[in-house]
Parts: C-alpha cells; sequence; structure tokens
C-alpha cells in the first residue's frame, strides 16, 4: 500500500508483517486514540490520532535506514495507549512521567490479536516490544529520536509554529551518526530546540490543557470510585470511553463532567485554588555532527542552554489553578 502522510513525503508498505500489523484490531484501535486525548475529543486540540503518529515515526525509523524489526518496533511503540492518552497519568497519578502505557505495554500486548501476526511472520515479540532496543527509535530526553521528532514536528505545523517547508529543511539536515538521529547543522539544532520548547509551551505543558487533563482525571477517579468503569475500560477508545461516562446517572459526577469543556477557564491562583498540579516539562538538547564529532546545541551556543534551563527551572513543580465553570 501507499501511505499517504500528511506531513513527510509519502511512502509505499510493502512488507507484509508490516501489513498484517496494520490490519489488527489492537492497531486500529489508534484511530480512535487522539495525540491530545480528552482535548482533541473536546476541539481544544487538533484531533490527531495514535495511529497517525506510529505510521509517521515508522515512516521516519525507515526513511533513516531503520531494519524491518526496528520498523516493526516503531509501529508497535504506542499499542498500549489508553483512551485520552496521557489524561491516565494524571488518574493514575503518574503526570510527571507520563509512562502508563509504557508500564502496561508487555499486558495489553499479551492480550491483543498482535503476538499471533508475529509468530506468523517468525518475528520475536519480546524483541520488537522493547522499543529501547532500537536507538533510531527512542533516545533517552533530551535527544533526538524518530518519535519525539514525529510527535513534535506533527504538532508544530498543527500548533502554527511551522510550515510543511520549514519541516522539510529540518529533515534535510537530519543524519545517523552513532545509530541515533542527529543534525549536521547549528542552526537547525537550533530551531529544532527552539520550536519544541514553543510547542511545550503553547500545548504539552499549557497551563490550560493541563488543567482539562486534571479535571478529566478527576471525573474518572470519580467513575471508578461509583464502579461505572473499570480500569480495563482505559482500552476502548477515546469516543467508547467518553460515552461510558456521559451515560453515569449520577448528578454530582454529572456536574463534574461539565467542566470537561473548552469554555472552562483555568486561572493561576496562589490563594485558594481549586487544585495544584504539576506536568511533565519537555524539551530537547540535540546532538551536532561537526567534524565527525557530536556536540549538543547547549555546548556549542551557551544562550540556548540558559533558556532551557531557565524554562524549566521556572515552570517545574506544582500549578496552583483555580477551575472557573463555563
Amino acid at each position: 500500500m501507499r501511505y499517504l502522510d500528511r506531513i513527510y513525503a509519502d511512502f509505499e508498505i510493502d512488507q507484509p508483517v508490516l501489513l498484517d500489523l496494520m490490519q489488527t484490531r489492537a492497531m486500529q484501535r489508534l484511530h480512535g486514540v487522539l495525540q491530545h486525548g480528552i482535548t482533541g475529543l473536546i476541539g481544544i486540540t487538533r484531533p490527531t490520532s495514535r495511529f497517525e503518529h506510529t505510521l509517521g515515526v515508522m515512516g521516519l525509523v525507515r526513511h533513516f535506514g531503520g531494519t524491518l524489526d526496528a520498523q516493526i518496533a516503531a509501529l508497535l511503540h504506542d499499542i498500549s495507549h489508553t483512551a485520552f492518552s496521557h489524561v491516565i497519568d494524571y488518574v493514575v497519578d503518574n503526570h510527571d512521567h507520563q509512562s502508563y502505557h509504557e508500564d502496561k505495554k508487555a499486558w495489553s500486548v499479551a492480550q491483543s490479536d498482535v503476538p499471533a501476526v508475529l509468530v506468523q511472520h517468525g518475528i520475536d515479540l519480546e524483541t520488537v516490544l522493547h522499543e529501547e532496543n532500537f536507538a533510531l527509535l527512542e533516545q533517552p530526553a533530551p535527544r533526538l529520536c524518530a518519535d519525539r521528532l514525529d510527535y513534535f514536528l506533527r504538532d508544530s505545523v498543527d500548533l502554527g509554529l511551522a510550515t510543511l517547508a520549514e519541516v522539510q529543511a529540518a529533515l534535510d539536515h537530519l543524519v545517523v551518526a552513532d545509530g541515533r538521529i542527529v543534525t549536521d547543522e547549528v542552526s537547525v539544532a537550533r530551531w529544532l530546540a527552539e520550536t519544541y520548547i514553543a510547542a511545550d509551551q503553547k500545548s504539552w505543558a499549557n497551563f490550560r490543557e493541563v488543567g482539562v487533563y486534571e479535571v478529566t482525571a478527576r471525573a474518572i477517579r470519580s467513575a471508578l470510585h461509583l464502579g461505572a468503569i473499570t480500569e480495563v475500560d482505559f482500552w476502548l477508545t477515546d469516543a467508547e470511553l467518553w460515552c461510558k461516562l456521559c451515560d453515569i446517572h449520577d448528578d454530582d459526577f454529572q456536574r463534574q463532567l461539565a467542566l470537561i469543556s473548552p469554555d472552562t477557564r483555568f486561572e493561576r491562583d496562589e490563594v485558594s485554588p481549586t487544585f495544584s498540579v504539576s506536568t511533565k516539562l519537555r524539551t530537547i538538547d540535540p546532538d551536532v555532527l561537526i567534524d565527525g564529532r557530536l556536540y549538543t546545541l547547549s555546548e556549542l551556543d551557551p544562550d540556548f542552554a540558559r533558556h532551557r534551563t531557565a524554562y524549566l527551572s521556572e515552570n517545574t513543580g506544582k500549578w496552583p489553578m483555580r477551575v472557573v465553570k463555563p
């Protein structure tokens, strides 16, 4: 099949194992799981699916010369994401690390139709299940990797922070060195790093979006306490879980649910906050290849190093929020 990606050049997928994995129920579910979770569902952010992101990551891994196993790992890397994506990290009080889906990955895949497809094609499940085995796919922050690059570039276009031409210009200066993705131009590294922080401010760690995540998480915890849903429901699609929440006949709960709206406002209030909440802060510090040697952007650009340090320092910790009803 030819995959038409709205951010990158189209690419062809002809390996039978990839085509079969894409048709599994587990992969197809990701069409209904949005990158931004609840904010995508209620219209605050663009409703980009985990399926779209996953195919983009696989395309990047292929673009940079990744093996078939690496491409399979890329295709499966978000297979265990729950409905509402990282909102569930707030439910289980893991919002600073946002790793619930990773903690549950082995269990989730074992329940799915993915293992049978891998066995059919002679692929070892344990190898491709662990994305850390593939340096192009995953790297510890703040390095570049295909996963981090795709959600960043895709969201930057959607947030109006980058044009498709700027994305292509950046891709033209990404190369592989020491088995991982780096830049070969300082100015490109600087554009990537500065735009990444801008995306974190505008969306991933945006005050309003964090507030929406928290009120949604509190509603989900209430639904669990009422026995109206269970943890198994986390692996529904966004729309399916939302419908279950909307069908709960409890007045107090429905008042909570009404706060999950684009019209709800969140104000910083040090004196009488509704709640205080922290979140995961995201930055990158790209490696730059110069004369055969790798340097981080922070080593080459002290101004960026100070900017990154200040951003992390100023936003770390709990933010006191007052919820203003619509």
